[in-house]
């Protein structure tokens, strides 16, 4: 059933029943499909729900209660195995439920064609791709947890930053996250606790950054004369030492490794803080 209401701008938005994107695997291929169709109806809203892991009959069941609760939903389907995607089709016709199969003809078709059977197992194609997916993974987990953000999730997190201002905590992260590992930063500020969670999780995982003054100093100028903020105590060399001072304070209370960034490129930077993260992981 097509529903029309409104934004807050006054634009009108069609309302679309649900697409239940149904996979034996993790449904991505499925979701992305979907979603590049409906790419082609500028202000619409349709509900995309995932049903993952539909290796059972009791799953199959589940899915088509749900689907058919919701009057003009239809089901999207990427199921390789036969007997599964039988039922589902079956399942679906009885109870009204539209369907559109995305990977059975094609893989008959090529069964034909090759003379040979499908696997017909789930999730195949990301298990081949999983360095990629795991990077991919990485790399908006880092994005997500850059500065702090989302503390709560730091105990998922594979390696942390902590460093003052300028420092270098988000390139590093950037950088180690492109390497495959999910790493969050956290802010080093002086007269102000650390955040709970920093001091729960292993303090292996934990790398603390530093940095020679004048060094600091010149990355807080640049940023200074670019973001247009005052510069008074944030580039003042006294302040800075003693910030700096208090951050090393912090790292050897609590056993955490310590890396100095200084005239260090990056990829030299990264290369010595897994090297810490992994030899005490293993020494433990």
């Amino acid at each position: 059933m097509l529903t029309v209401s409104s934004n807050r701008h006054g634009k009108a938005i069609r309302k679309g029943p649900p697409i239940f994107v149904v996979s034996g695997g993790t449904g991505a291929t499925g979701d992305l499909l979907a979603r590049t169709v409906l790419a082609q109806f500028p202000d619409v809203d349709v509900p995309i729900y995932l049903e993952t892991k539909v290796v059972t009959e009791e799953r199959v069941h589940e899915v088509i209660e749900k689907a058919s609760s919701i009057p003009g939903a239809i089901i999207v389907h990427t199921m390789v195995n036969r007997n599964f995607r039988r039922l589902l089709v079956t399942e679906a016709a009885r109870a009204g439920i539209v369907t559109f199969d995305l990977a059975g003809p094609l893989e008959e078709h090529l069964s034909r064609e090759l003379g040979m059977e499908p696997l017909q197992q789930p999730g195949l194609y990301h298990q081949m791709r999983r360095a990629y997916f795991e990077r991919i993974e990485a790399i908006e987990f880092a994005v997500a947890h850059d500065d702090g953000k989302r503390i709560e999730d730091l105990p998922q997190a594979e390696i942390v930053l902590v460093g003052v201002s300028r420092v270098g905590k988000t390139p590093l992260s950037m950088y180690l996250s492109v390497m495959g590992w999910k790493t969050a930063n956290v802010p080093f500020v002086p007269d102000i606790p650390p955040p709970p969670e920093l001091l729960q999780i292993p303090p292996y995982k934990v790398v603390g950054l530093t940095v020679e003054p004048a060094q600091l100093i010149a990355h807080r100028r640049y940023r200074a004369a670019r973001s247009g903020i005052p510069e008074e105590g944030y580039v003042d060399r006294a302040s800075v030492v003693e910030e700096l001072r208090a951050a090393n304070h912090f790292f050897y209370k609590y056993g955490f490794h310590v890396v100095d960034t200084t005239d260090k490129p990056i990829e030299t930077s990264a290369e010595e803080i897994i090297g810490l993260v992994t030899h005490r992981k293993v020494t433990l």
